[in-house]
């Protein structure tokens, strides 16, 4: 028996779980095969690099992503930790600086005696040995993508999923955009880019006929429909970009007064301020392409592009055939999964996962058996949907009050106020969530 847990991946999930295992004194050894092999969408070999948005969504009061992240944090989650450190300008939302969010990750890694890192590929993994958390997130890489569709006895589920442009601030045309966040929540932190029909039709033609990217590996593509391309969505009709990624709804240009027909926010890419990504504009355009039409954006007429918006596999298990309510296999109770790869969508849930897959592996490394955390609770609620959905139709899932179970207290008493039933449902998740801490907290002191 290994004295010391494997952890495969350095990604969100990767590195949760192993700074949960060596807060309960158990041994962690965390594989990342960067810089010894990269991916076609990540850029450094840093640990928790984030490769899509730099947002951790909703920091406002009684929201879903607000309750998991709160429940993360009286867990001790190092990376929300992290993240909470390298906050930039979002409103109501939790985002981070990129380079200084991970920064902080690996050193806090690199520092703690009980997580040996070892920078290599693992490309297959043995059941039958000791602990092992896999957490190699969506791209996943072929060698070890095959070792777990053997070890898993099914192929894998898969979707493609997108990553938005960045532009450098002093490209952008000041004088054409004003700063607000949506209803006034939080402070004025977006760059709205305002559009006027003319405008708007004239963008819109321009990206229907833009060129996406052509080959046999973008056949068939399977998108998440949480994150569509801007380009599929305006496949669907005319307005639906308006009602999407564009909507002008509660950002009141301040200028004139009234509410534009359509607005693109860019959102600080770091603490410098020194560039913006485009929020929600994920698209798979050649890059030329990509030039052109977004600059016919107000404001970005003569954008310079850090980055450009790209599309990558991302590849996920069949969690309900798969996975306990502990995250193990059913097949395999020594390899747990966690992260994206196990069926949770965005990087608070990917956290999450790994966040509950490490304290789950501890308390296997100790002798003990794993208690999944309450079904009242958002980490309980997400486990639970991914472990039991229908696996003939699974999708990956963010957090959302509709994976939470309904709340008697609401319902004995009718209330009506949508504010104050989602706060009564928040502050039962956090009660059942203390009463879940307390009694694993419990079984470490009595180790």
């Amino acid at each position: 028996m290994k004295t010391a847990a494997t952890i495969i991946g350095g990604g969100l999930a990767g590195c949760e779980a192993a700074w949960q295992c060596a807060r309960r004194g158990v041994s962690a050894t965390l594989s990342e095969m960067r810089p010894v092999r990269s991916t076609p969408a990540h850029r450094t070999a840093h640990f928790g690099e984030l490769v899509c948005s730099n947002s951790l969504k909703s920091e406002s009061e009684s929201t879903a992503p607000w309750l998991l992240k709160q429940e993360m944090r009286r867990a001790g989650s190092l990376l929300l930790q992290c993240a909470d450190a390298s906050a930039v300008p979002a409103g109501h939302a939790l985002a981070v600086d990129r380079q200084e969010f991970s920064r902080r990750i690996t050193e806090a890694i690199a520092a703690e005696p009980l997580i040996e890192v070892r920078r290599e590929e693992v490309t297959s993994i043995d059941e039958s040995r000791g602990i092992t958390i896999v957490a190699t997130g969506p791209l996943t890489s072929d060698a070890l993508s095959r070792d777990i569709a053997r070890l898993t006895g099914s192929a894998h589920l898969y979707f493609y999923d997108s990553i938005s442009p960045v532009v450098e601030t002093d490209s952008i045309d000041h004088s054409r955009v004003y700063l607000a966040a949506r209803y006034d929540k939080g402070t004025a932190d977006y760059i709205n880019c305002p559009f006027t029909k003319e405008e708007y039709d004239r963008f819109y033609d321009a990206l229907l006929a833009a060129q996406s990217v052509e080959g046999p590996e973008w056949e068939n593509l399977n998108y998440f429909e949480g994150c569509l391309p801007i380009e599929e969505i305006a496949r669907r009709g005319r307005d639906t970009l308006r009602f999407g990624p564009m909507k002008p709804v509660g950002l009141r240009d301040p200028r004139t007064g009234k509410i534009p027909y359509a607005v693109v926010q860019l959102r600080s890419e770091n603490l410098r301020a020194d560039s913006y990504n485009l929020v929600g504009f994920q698209n798979h355009l050649k890059f030329g392409e990509q030039a052109r039409v977004l600059r016919l954006i107000p404001g970005l007429e003569n954008a310079k592009f850090l980055r450009y918006g790209q599309i990558h596999r991302n590849t996920y298990l069949n969690a309900p055939s798969i996975l306990r309510e502990t995250l193990q296999m059913k097949a395999h109770p020594n390899v747990l999964f966690a992260g994206q790869i196990c069926g949770v969508e965005g990087y608070t849930e990917s956290i999450a996962a790994g966040l509950l897959a490490g304290i789950h592996a501890a308390a296997l490394m100790r002798g003990d058996q794993p208690t999944p955390p309450p079904r009242e609770t958002a980490l309980g609620s997400l486990i639970h949907y991914i472990c039991n959905a229908d696996s003939r139709n699974f999708q990956p899932a963010n957090i959302s009050f509709d994976l939470l179970p309904r709340c008697d207290d609401v319902t004995r008493h009718h209330i009506r106020d949508k504010k104050e039933r989602r706060r009564r449902q928040c502050q039962l998740a956090l009660d059942s969530f203390d009463a879940w801490w307390f009694q694993v907290s419990e079984k470490i002191l009595t180790v």
